[in-house]
């Protein structure tokens, strides 16, 4: 994990030097402790030491994460204690009826899950998640994306190393750039734009 964070910190001195004063000191074990009592899983080792290295990022316009805040551990907790009282208090039920996604294969097909982890968020309710509930042809702890108002629900990668691997390749391929107004995003993205 050190040598993604590295590599990331490498390319943002390169086109962003600004972005690696938002970044957060590393999350304390009992921090990382705290999330896993309370969601009750076990997070994957990979997860636990890049957030021991860095605790995500600071409130900034920017986001780290194609536009998207990566969230610290203590906003990761606050986000799914949102999630959870939503749907214990009957938020994905409409007409009697529990709302459904349509995923990708490998992904159950519920609105929200309380075993799915938010790490990212866009300020408008949608996330890149851990599954720690796959359906079948899933693996356990694979990156899915999150959207609050769509029901599809689509898998990033296989694992949280997976997804940090292939997002900072991209990166050092020219996959993305700094855009001022939203941070680090596609070069292919509607958000890459001349302010």
């Amino acid at each position: 994990m050190q040598e993604y964070w590295t590599r990331w910190e490498n390319w943002m001195h390169h086109h962003a030097p600004k972005l690696v004063s938002i970044l957060n000191p590393g999350a304390s074990y009992d921090d990382i402790a705290e999330l896993e009592t309370i969601t009750g899983i076990a997070m994957p080792d990979a997860f636990k030491v890049f957030y021991a290295i860095h605790d995500g990022q600071q409130v900034s316009r920017a986001g780290l994460v194609n536009g998207d805040k990566l969230l610290s551990i203590t906003e990761i907790t606050d986000e799914w204690i949102t999630w959870k009282e939503m749907q214990d208090n009957g938020a994905f039920i409409h007409n009697d009826e529990t709302l459904k996604s349509e995923p990708d294969t490998g992904i159950k097909d519920d609105w929200w899950n309380s075993r799915w982890i938010p790490f990212t968020y866009d300020g408008l309710g949608n996330h890149l998640c851990l599954d720690f509930d796959p359906a079948p042809g899933g693996q356990y702890g694979q990156v899915i994306a999150f959207w609050h108002e769509d029901n599809h629900r689509e898998i990033i990668a296989p694992s949280f190393e997976e997804w940090i691997q292939n997002y900072i390749q991209a990166m050092e391929n020219g996959a993305y750039v700094y855009q001022k107004k939203w941070g680090i995003v596609r070069k292919d993205s509607r958000y890459n734009f001349k302010d």
